[in-house]
């Protein structure tokens, strides 16, 4: 591809694949996101895969919800068992009172 060994010029910013262009263009199965570019050197036009913002944006956010949704799991988790082991304690040192 022109567009790894000389400079080049966006012609049309990156955008979905159509589904006819999946099919037929190599560039539109890595992300599903495809930029027309010209070499002015060469004077070729090429397409190129590339990663939409929008679509980044979206990955980050779920990634992130599903963080917080597992930080959540586990805090509770934490409270559970320090309950558990405050009660254990509790009953370890009732026992020892006890047999005084």
């Amino acid at each position: 591809p022109c567009w790894q060994v000389e400079d080049f010029v966006v012609a049309q910013e990156c955008a979905r694949c159509s589904s006819f262009e999946v099919k037929t263009l190599p560039e539109c199965a890595p992300t599903g996101f495809i930029e027309k570019i010209s070499c002015p050197t060469s004077k070729r036009e090429e397409a190129k895969s590339c990663r939409s913002a929008v679509m980044e944006a979206h990955i980050f956010w779920r990634f992130v919800g599903t963080m917080m949704c597992v930080a959540a799991i586990f805090a509770v988790l934490v409270v559970c068992r320090q309950r558990v082991l405050d009660r254990k304690a509790l009953e370890k040192v009732r026992k020892q009172i006890e047999s005084i």
